[in-house]
């Protein structure tokens, strides 16, 4: 196809560069060419990827502190924009200033240059961010948004979307909110494509030699390893505690009954009653109480070899006190000296390394920061971490995306990126609809005061 529009484009709150990559492979398949005119990111590493894979941008710094008469005109903004709340004091008194937010940012930018349109992207937790009521659909912070954007004469659309439906392995909801000067926008009726994260992995890696994995391969087969979570929390089957695999030291099946009836009944609140303290989410439970729910002719053997094992700990229960510091009071717990001590789980989430075996017949779940480094994938001999190639697949970039830099800087920037695959679907919208004009859309609704107002479309789930 013949290019038949240059299309000029900011990209802020830039991070590795997905929102851009996204763009530029929508543009040139509706036959559009695009140049990137401005970019802005703080972020040291996420600045070092950007450039190493957009060789001819040039990154400026702190968005706040560059006059929007600096920045080149432009045809389209793209931000991803950081959540923060605004201050309000209720509907009823009208919207609430965003100064001092970093959305006053793209507000600003769009009022100084008024471009013809803009793609904005949140995490979903910014359409319920500081609800007034529990009952309100949205919260206070996404009207404000709205509104604001409204009033700078867009055409503004939301809606949620889930990578998931996009080609890509993995549940990844973002809310995107776009708007252009001439038309609303459909974010309806994407074409689906659902593919697995087998369709993503690689084979006959290297795989992880360590004391846990070790254990896990010699108690569970390789495909019934798939989808677990390793934690000592409750997960029903889909759960492997410490204790399943004899992480700390061998324990009998009595003992693993003993420990998986704890880790349910100290949950309940009748023993904070019985105690006289403010409830707790795992309150440490007398033999006596153990008694109530397992009766063992030896019990009191079976929980001193649990607590020389480090599976269990023998503490007081906690209660909320206040305490003052430098003029300042605040309510903490700790422990009550006053109160029998009893026997509790040592550890709600293992801090080993690995905490799930993703399953490649599904898609991931989303997958943030802290879990790329957690997580392994089953592989021909065992078990391993993901590739680079497998996180770019799964977050849609390309095989050969540089990451020049250490992995857990990698992880970073991954749990905190835009899923590429569906910017790339809202931008053909955008293109195809706001910019070209090719397909015409409902009507923009009219507020009571002939006012154009945004669409509030329905969330997928």
């Amino acid at each position: 196809m013949t290019p038949t529009k240059k299309l000029r484009f900011i990209d802020l709150f830039a991070g590795m560069g997905g929102f851009r990559l996204g763009f530029e492979t929508a543009c040139t398949t509706q036959g559009v060419t695009s140049e990137c005119v401005f970019t802005s990111e703080i972020k040291p590493h996420a600045v070092k990827v950007y450039t190493d894979n957009f060789p001819d941008s040039r990154i400026h710094g702190d968005i706040t502190q560059i006059p929007a008469a600096e920045i080149p005109d432009f045809d389209v903004m793209l931000a991803g924009f950081p959540c923060q709340a605004f201050s309000c004091a209720g509907k009823r008194y009208g919207f609430a200033d965003t100064r001092g937010t970093l959305f006053f940012e793209v507000e600003r930018i769009l009022d100084a240059k008024r471009p013809a349109a803009f793609i904005l992207e949140n995490v979903e937790g910014l359409v319920g961010h500081d609800k007034e009521n529990n009952t309100d659909s949205i919260g206070r912070t996404l009207s404000v948004i709205l509104e604001k954007l409204q009033l700078l004469d867009y055409h503004v659309t939301w809606r949620v979307l889930d990578a998931k439906h996009f080609g890509l392995a993995q549940t990844r909801k973002r809310i995107f909110i776009v708007g252009t000067k001439t038309q609303t926008i459909n974010l309806h009726d994407f074409p689906q494509k659902i593919v697995a994260l087998k369709d993503v992995l690689e084979t006959d890696k290297p795989c992880m030699n360590t004391k846990l994995t070790q254990l896990l391969l010699s108690h569970f087969k390789l495909d019934e390893l798939q989808g677990k979570s390793i934690k000592d929390k409750r997960g029903g089957k889909e759960n492997i505690h410490s204790w399943d695999i004899g992480l700390k030291g061998e324990v009998s099946d009595a003992q693993k009954e003993l420990l998986n009836l704890i880790l349910l009944y100290r949950r309940n609140k009748k023993w904070a009653a019985a105690k006289g303290i403010t409830w707790m989410d795992g309150m440490p439970l007398t033999a006596n109480e153990i008694r109530t729910f397992y009766q063992h002719p030896h019990l009191q053997t079976l929980l001193d070899d649990l607590v020389q094992k480090n599976y269990l700990k023998y503490e007081h229960p906690k209660d909320i006190v206040t305490v003052t510091e430098n003029g300042t009071s605040k309510r903490i717990r700790l422990p009550r000296q006053d109160v029998e001590k009893g026997y509790n789980i040592v550890a709600g989430k293992l801090s080993y390394e690995i905490n799930k075996v993703l399953d490649p017949k599904t898609t991931t779940p989303t997958l943030v920061a802290t879990d790329l480094d957690r997580i392994v994938v089953p592989d021909t001999q065992g078990l391993r971490k993901l590739t680079l190639v497998e996180q770019c697949r799964l977050f849609g970039f390309p095989d050969h995306f540089q990451l020049n830099v250490a992995d857990t800087l990698a992880h970073d920037l991954f749990g905190n990126t835009i899923p590429v695959a569906t910017v790339e679907a809202v931008a053909e919208r955008v293109i195809l609809e706001g910019i070209l004009g090719k397909i015409s859309t409902k009507t923009p609704i009219v507020s009571p005061k002939n006012q154009p107002c945004y669409h509030q479309l329905a969330l997928i789930a």
